[in-house]
């Protein structure tokens, strides 16, 4: 009987709290401009770069991402900020090795949304670039898993 009267409680209070959890669970919309940006210019403003311990020259952190947001035909790339939709800074903080990511609008200079990806420290030379690269790659990555949200999460 005891058992009885703890299943019906436990369920009253599920049925109860169960709303709560579930608003509680929803995500914040995203900007609907990053869900309908077709194009995007890809800033070089080299924040944090170079890295120590990483090879190649200043501006590598900018031509990997632009290859790769490039090869990944998700967006027009433009070569002005007035042509896009979106503005895209990648950027390093050295501080905790990580790669972040800020979806500006090309208007206003508005942080809209950002991304962060670590890198994963690596003893050997070889291994930390590969890291590096496989950060850039997994940020253009995020990048698309975030814009394949349906267009009802949008603001």
């Amino acid at each position: 009987m005891l058992k009885a009267r703890f299943a019906v409680a436990s369920f009253a209070f599920a049925i109860i709290l169960f709303p709560a959890v579930a608003s509680l669970a929803q995500t914040a919309p995203l900007p609907s401009q990053i869900l309908s940006a077709k194009k995007v210019f890809i800033s070089n403003t080299g924040v944090g770069f170079p890295p120590s311990g990483l090879s190649g020259t200043p501006d590598r952190m900018y031509n990997e991402f632009y290859a790769d947001m490039k090869s990944s035909a998700q967006y027009v790339l433009v070569g002005a900020p007035s042509d896009a939709d979106l503005v895209l800074d990648v950027n390093l903080d050295p501080v905790v090795f990580q790669l972040k990511l800020d979806i500006r609008d090309p208007k206003t200079g508005i942080v809209l949304w950002a991304q962060f990806e670590p890198i994963r420290s690596n003893v050997s030379q070889k291994n930390r670039d590969k890291n590096f690269d496989n950060a850039i790659s997994k940020l253009v990555s995020d990048l698309q898993v975030l814009t394949a949200q349906p267009a009802a999460a949008a603001m």
